[in-house]
């Protein structure tokens, strides 16, 4: 092999001048593109990071922001400062195509040349054909998303309190969970919190306790991915916090102010879609091989069959573990996934062949309310307050920036002691408020208009 050609196993050859630094393209800045670019702050390359964001999230926290327990700044940290003093260059820009032969990224602002691409551009809410559904059961996959779900939670107490029809004050206090993952576990637990712990002496014509909790799961029960006595323990808690956990109830429409089931309708002016994701359209683009969600299937070294110089990782990559079970969209597949593309391209720099990937387990768990959570790591299984202590320290773990720990470290136990939360803001005009999700103006349209 020569010095300027480093084989893959994925076939194919990358063929490189020894004389000229490596061109490494990373697309998204989520776990898996973050993770890639941190691994190769030494390399011999030059790094783009590209994505339309200018931060990092910390997605699995982004239930907190939706329900008032954090601050948007808490989970989030800008992309700039974490890749700061490195071989990198972070681009603000959207990838609107790219061409495998001729090794470009297009972008909104021009085309973009690249020796090895680390797509990871991470996953989108998936309404399963409905896309209908989302003015009136918005997601929860950025910020945006989290400060809208926050505005409909505490914008229906507010309504209620005013409210004067007991029938349409019930609807204003019925609040909709669709999918039984662990983001709608999650999700439930909190606004349950919120109602019962945290606004209770706020109002004075209504009891928030009163407030109707309804998580809707297609399946036969919650937390699928878990072992079913956790799952059972997760329902019995959320139960025991007033949630109502509706089983066998896949969604058949929502409408606004109502939600159908097969096992009947419920009437809501604040649902929240947890349900499914799906791949980034850019798998699309690529004119590759894809799986049935969307995914890229990828080879061993998660290079694209074909482009030994493309690397996928994240929830855009099909991969499978020892066991032949598809890896799930998760931080610590994504993390993993992406130091290994950058330790692969190492290795093509320096004329050695790439190591397939192997994923670590390292669990999974999810928090049910307060002080309690449900975990299985490495063959335990663990429920009540120390899996939530376990998860709260993983969590605290994975978050970027000194600043960003300390402080939900301070707004954890703050919320634990006094049951208050401080992020109980409703952003937004009254009009926008009221207006049909159809016809509400985004954020970004109200800001640009106020400026004019």
């Amino acid at each position: 092999m020569s010095p300027g050609e480093a084989e893959s196993q994925s076939g194919g050859h990358v063929a490189l001048n020894p004389d000229r630094v490596a061109r490494v393209v990373i697309v998204g800045a989520g776990f898996g593109g973050l993770s890639a670019a941190r691994a190769l702050g030494r390399a011999r390359a030059t790094v783009t990071v590209i994505d339309r964001r200018n931060h990092h999230l910390f997605q699995p926290l982004l239930y907190q922001v939706a329900t008032a327990g954090l601050s948007p700044a808490n989970i989030a940290y800008p992309i700039r400062s974490v890749l700061g003093g490195r071989n990198t260059q972070v681009l603000l820009d959207e990838v609107t195509s790219i061409d495998l032969d001729a090794r470009k990224v297009v972008t909104t602002h021009g085309a973009i040349d690249y020796d090895f691409l680390v797509l990871a551009p991470g996953a989108d809410t998936s309404y399963f054909g409905h896309d209908e559904w989302a003015p009136n059961a918005p997601g929860l996959k950025s910020l945006e998303d989290a400060l809208e779900i926050r505005r409909r939670i505490l914008f229906a107490f507010e309504l209620a309190e005013r409210e004067t029809d007991p029938h349409a004050r019930h609807a204003l206090l019925t609040f909709v969970v669709i999918g039984g993952g662990p983001t709608g576990v999650e999700m439930a637990g909190a606004i349950s919190e919120i109602s019962r712990k945290v606004i209770v002496s706020d109002f004075h014509r209504i009891d928030p306790r009163e407030a109707r909790i309804v998580l809707v799961e297609a399946g036969p029960r919650i937390l699928p991915a878990f072992d079913e006595r956790l799952a059972v323990k997760a329902q019995r808690e959320l139960e025991r916090c007033g949630v109502e956990v509706m089983l066998n109830a896949p969604v058949q429409a929502v409408e606004r102010g109502v939600v159908r089931t097969a096992r009947g309708s419920i009437e809501s002016r604040a649902v929240v879609w947890a349900a499914g994701v799906k791949a980034s359209g850019l798998a699309r683009l690529l004119g590759v091989e894809l799986d049935r969600a969307g995914r890229v299937k990828v080879g061993p070294d998660l290079s694209v069959p074909g482009h030994p110089e493309v690397f996928v990782v994240g929830d855009l990559a099909a991969v499978a573990d020892e066991m032949g079970v598809a890896l799930p969209g998760l931080a610590p597949v994504a993390i993993q996934e992406g130091r290994h593309a950058a330790r692969n391209i190492v290795r093509t720099l320096e004329g050695k062949s790439r190591m397939p990937f192997h994923y670590v387990d390292k669990g999974s768990m999810a928090t049910v309310g307060r002080a309690f959570a449900v975990a299985q790591i490495a063959g335990l299984k663990l429920s009540g307050f120390v899996a939530w202590v376990v998860w709260s320290l993983v969590h605290i773990a994975y978050l970027i920036g000194f600043r960003n720990r300390v402080m939900v470290m301070f707004e954890w136990a703050w919320a634990y002691l006094t049951y208050q939360r401080g992020a109980r803001l409703i952003t937004g005009s009254l009009h926008d408020l009221l207006a049909e999700p159809e016809t509400r103006k985004p954020p970004e349209a109200a800001a640009g208009q106020a400026r004019r």
